[in-house]
């Protein structure tokens, strides 16, 4: 009985789900913010390419 109840209160496995959720969405705000600026600098470096033609 007393190690279903040890089952039951053991909170570490809850823990470690929340830790990934916040990595995953931390990941994903990096990812975006990444592509967002990729384009930018592809753009002026296109940009600054013309101009020296």
């Amino acid at each position: 009985m007393t190690r279903v109840q040890n089952f039951l209160g053991d909170e570490s496995g809850v823990t470690a789900i929340e830790y990934a959720l916040i990595a995953s969405l931390i990941a994903v705000f990096i990812i975006v913010a990444v592509q967002y600026v990729g384009t930018q600098v592809s753009t002026v470096f296109t940009e600054v390419g013309n101009s020296l033609k």
